[in-house]
């Protein structure tokens, strides 16, 4: 990257770099998949709701049918995938993520710009 680019052409560099292209299909490849497979999961539990009444008012313990069940099972998965997902992106996902950022930063400010000064500096100043 270079260092007397505007932060807008930095960002624009950043975006047609090979590593943010792969931190993309990383991430592409676990999103898209996971959310086919839920969906899917969900329609199946819709469509068993609409039009299997008799499977799924099948009582399996008590007064919990299969329907109970499912319904529950849905909540479960929810969570099941953001924990995935949260191992999956501390693991792949955010170490690109880091050194991309970290990259950025280190040419987001120019050397030679200093930091503000503080009420106390401008009054030793004077």
């Amino acid at each position: 990257m270079t260092t007397d680019a505007t932060p807008a052409e930095r960002y624009l560099e950043v975006q047609r770099s090979a590593e943010f292209s792969a931190l993309r299909r990383k991430l592409r490849n676990f999103v898209f998949p996971m959310t086919v497979a839920f969906f899917l999961w969900y329609a199946l539990y819709v469509l068993l709701s609409a039009y299997a009444r008799g499977f799924m008012s099948v009582k399996l313990v008590g007064n919990i049918n299969v329907a109970l069940l499912l319904g529950l099972l849905q909540f479960v998965s929810t969570f099941l995938i953001a924990w995935y997902y949260s191992r999956y992106a501390a693991r792949e996902l955010d170490p690109i993520a880091d050194k991309i950022g970290n990259e950025l930063a280190g040419t987001a400010v120019p050397a030679a710009r200093k930091p503000e000064a503080t009420t106390t500096d401008t009054e030793a100043a004077k």
